[in-house]
C-alpha cells in the first residue's frame, strides 16, 4: 500500500561528516534522505600532465582520489556508494549524479542495474569551457547530468510549475547553459590557488534543489568537496548532510555555509502545482447554489450550449455526463478539461467555471496553505 511508503526515519541534518563515503552512508538510518545530489570522482584516466601552446601547465584534475587502478575497481566503487544511497533514499526520494564522458555512461548503467528509475538526463552546457590544447578531439563543453528516482514507483518531487515560471512560462528543457564556477564564488586556498579543482557553480546546484525538492527537505552529497551543496541547500531552506574525506576541503565548506544565509520564508514560496491542489468536483459548485440546475454552460465563442443538472452533470442532445466528457463529445475529442471549456454567463459576459471552483475551495476551507516549511536554520558543526 502507498501508506507504507511514507514511513520516514529521522536523521541528524545540518552537518559535515567527515569520513569515507561508503563507510559513513552505512551508518545513516534507512529511508531518512529526500535527495542525493552526487558529484564522484570521474576518474580521468591522465596519463600525462597537460600543457597549454605556451607550455605552462593546466590545472586539472590529478588528485588522489580521482585515480583508481582500473574500470572495474572503479565500478565497484561506484555501486557500493549508489547502492547505500539508495537505501537512505525515502520511499519517493531521488539522486542526481553529475559527470563527464569519462565515467557517466558507467554510471548509468549502475543507476539501472541497482533499481533506480531514470527520470531525465540533463546537459550542462558550459559557457566558457576549457579549450582543447591537443586539438585531437572536440573541446568538452558539458557535462551530463543523471536525475534518477529511487525505483519505478516513486513519486519524485518535481516542481514543474515553478521551473516553467523560471524560464519565463516556458517549459524547462534538459540542457541548461551556465558558466563554469569562477571569480568571486571560486574558493581560494591560502596560497590563491583553486582551493577545489572540480567546484560546481551555485546557480547549477541552485536549479537542481528547485527543481526537484521542497524546503524542509533533507539532502545529501556524499563527495561534498568545498560544500555547494550544503551552501546553496541553507540558502533555500533545505536540510543538507555532507561526507568528505578530506578535512581541509570540509573545513572550507563549514566556513562557507556558516556564512550563508538562509532565505527568508517568504522568499521560498513556491508556484504551486495544480495537481498539488485540493480536489473540488464540479457536483460542489452545484450543491453549494453557486450555478442553480438547468443554468446554461457554453464553449468560449457560443457554440455550443449544454444544460447543468442537478446531479452535477451537464447534457447536450443525445448526451449526459461529466463536464469533462460532454467536452470532449461536443469538440469530437478523446479527452477535455471541462474546467476551462465550459462558461457561465455573468454580468452579461461569459466566464470560465474554473472561477467558480476557486470561489468554492475558499467557502469549503480548502485554500491552500503555503508551500513553504519553517524549519531552524542551525549552522554547521
Amino acid at each position: 500500500m502507498r501508506t507504507k511508503r511514507r514511513v520516514e526515519a529521522a536523521v541528524e541534518t545540518n552537518r559535515v561528516i567527515i569520513g569515507d563515503c561508503i563507510t559513513e552512508l552505512r551508518k545513516l538510518p534507512s529511508g531518512s534522505v529526500d535527495l542525493v545530489f552526487a558529484d564522484p570522482p570521474y576518474n580521468l584516466q591522465l596519463a600525462s600532465e597537460l600543457l597549454r601552446p605556451n607550455n605552462t601547465r593546466v590545472d586539472g584534475v590529478d588528485d588522489d582520489w580521482d585515480k583508481f587502478s582500473s574500470f572495474a575497481a572503479y565500478d565497484q566503487f561506484c555501486r557500493a556508494w549508489l547502492a547505500e544511497c539508495r537505501r537512505i533514499l525515502k520511499p519517493d526520494g531521488a539522486i542526481w549524479v553529475i559527470g563527464s564522458y569519462h565515467n557517466v555512461f558507467r554510471l548509468g548503467v549502475a543507476l539501472q542495474d541497482l533499481g533506480y528509475w531514470i527520470q531525465n538526463d540533463v546537459i550542462w552546457r558550459k559557457v566558457n569551457p576549457m579549450p582543447n590544447f591537443r586539438g585531437k578531439r572536440f573541446t568538452n563543453a558539458h557535462e551530463t547530468l543523471i536525475w534518477a528516482g529511487r525505483d519505478q514507483k516513486s513519486r519524485v518531487t518535481f516542481n514543474y510549475e515553478s521551473l516553467k515560471a523560471l524560464n519565463d512560462d516556458v517549459q524547462m528543457r534538459s540542457d541548461w547553459l551556465y558558466p563554469i564556477c569562477a571569480g568571486p564564488e571560486r574558493l581560494k586556498d591560502d596560497g590563491g590557488r583553486k582551493a577545489h579543482p572540480t567546484q560546481k557553480p551555485e546557480a547549477l546546484l541552485g536549479r537542481v534543489l528547485l527543481a526537484t525538492t521542497n524546503p524542509g527537505d533533507v539532502v545529501l552529497d556524499p563527495f561534498f568537496g568545498t560544500g555547494t551543496t550544503g551552501a546553496v541547500a541553507q540558502r533555500l531552506g533545505r536540510r543538507w548532510i555532507g561526507i568528505e574525506r578530506d578535512k581541509d576541503y570540509a573545513t572550507a565548506a563549514r566556513e562557507r555555509i556558516v556564512a550563508t544565509a538562509t532565505l527568508k520564508s517568504t522568499a521560498l514560496e513556491t508556484v504551486r502545482s495544480k495537481r498539488a491542489e485540493p480536489r473540488v468536483p464540479f457536483g460542489a459548485i452545484i450543491e453549494l447554489g453557486m450555478l442553480p440546475p438547468g443554468s446554461p454552460l457554453f464553449d468560449e465563442r457560443r457554440r455550443v450550449r449544454a444544460e447543468v443538472k442537478a446531479d452535477g452533470s451537464v447534457a447536450l442532445p443525445g448526451m449526459q455526463g461529466s463536464i469533462h466528457r460532454v467536452g470532449a463529445y461536443a469538440q469530437g475529442k478523446s479527452a477535455c478539461n471541462g474546467w476551462t471549456f465550459w462558461h457561465f454567463e455573468s454580468e452579461g459576459k461569459l466566464a470560465p467555471i474554473d472561477t467558480l471552483r476557486e470561489t468554492a475551495k475558499l467557502r469549503l476551507g480548502l485554500t491552500p496553505a503555503t508551500t513553504t516549511h519553517q524549519i531552524p536554520v542551525v549552522a554547521a558543526e
